[in-house]
């Protein structure tokens, strides 16, 4: 399989050791350049910040603060590679092809470990809330490393198929395909990622919505557009990204990193919305582990 990669991988090296001229700013790069950029500015900040800060993390379970502090160091790890494909968009990727591989490695794991993440917070709320006879925090954090393992095993591919392509009068770093069938492959794995991810996070949410709407946990509406902007916001921002990936759309690539700078809003710094509308009764002590 990867005897194909080799040569290209040489041909590139030899490739990237010539002088490229030094090309005007590449205009089509400048609007996703502009939104990664907002992305940086916005999201660096307030994955720190929850780090840091760890806003309402004594009113959460262990579990939960875990969780928490895995999505913002998982997203923090993905934004800080912006600045290096901030300037590659707009001028050449002179870094070399081992950097090339390296950091698409990196940025897949981190957006991989958000995603499930996000899975497994959600999975997380719906057991401890409906299911909670069958709910074992220990079987949880065994997830929660796993979650890591599958995180690095889903970005190989990534690793492998990545390399230094020439682009008129720029050299990009990119995904170059052996076959069609490895690239139907590589897209395939990020189709099953992404397609499941949004239908468990729906599933859990909507069901935890039928499950407490009884017990007023839902009555306030702070709390009800909280849990219906989890979904929407996953959905409008991943989604796409995952329908157009075949085509390889800058603009679409750079809408999926918003997600990163909204996860600290969405959880951490209003995870206090859902606690304090939860119910009195006998749902409390399930709302609570949250």
């Amino acid at each position: 399989m990867e005897q194909p990669g080799l040569t290209t991988a040489s041909s590139n090296i030899s490739t990237s050791s010539q002088p490229f001229p030094s090309p005007s700013m590449d205009s089509r790069g400048v609007l996703p350049a502009v939104i990664l950029s907002l992305c940086f500015l916005l999201g660096v900040p307030g994955n720190i910040a929850v780090i840091i800060l760890k806003p309402n993390f004594q009113q959460l379970s262990s579990l939960t603060q875990s969780l928490m502090l895995n999505l913002a160091v998982s997203d923090l790890l993905c934004l800080l590679t912006l600045p290096l494909w901030i300037y590659t968009m707009l001028y050449n990727w002179v870094f070399g092809l081992l950097a090339c591989k390296i950091m698409t490695y990196l940025i897949y794991c981190s957006v991989y470990g958000s995603v499930l993440t996000i899975v497994l917070l959600s999975f997380q709320r719906y057991m401890v809330v409906v299911h909670q006879e069958f709910y074992n925090q220990t079987k949880m954090r065994l997830l929660l490393v796993l979650l890591w393992l599958v995180a690095m095993t889903l970005s190989i591919p990534a690793f492998l198929v990545r390399q230094e392509i020439p682009d008129e009068h720029w050299l990009r770093c990119k995904n170059q395909y052996s076959c069609p069938s490895q690239k139907i492959a590589v897209l395939l794995i990020e189709i099953l990622v992404g397609f499941p991810s949004f239908f468990i996070i729906a599933f859990s949410y909507v069901q935890l919505y039928r499950k407490v709407n009884r017990a007023a946990f839902f009555k306030n509406p702070q709390t009800s557009r909280l849990v219906t902007s989890i979904i929407i916001v996953f959905f409008v921002l991943w989604i796409p990204y995952h329908t157009i990936n075949i085509l390889s759309v800058d603009i679409v690539i750079a809408l999926a990193f918003i997600n990163s700078c909204l996860n600290p809003l969405l959880y951490a710094f209003t995870s206090h919305i859902c606690l304090k509308q939860e119910a009195p009764q006998s749902d409390l002590s399930h709302i609570n582990s949250l």
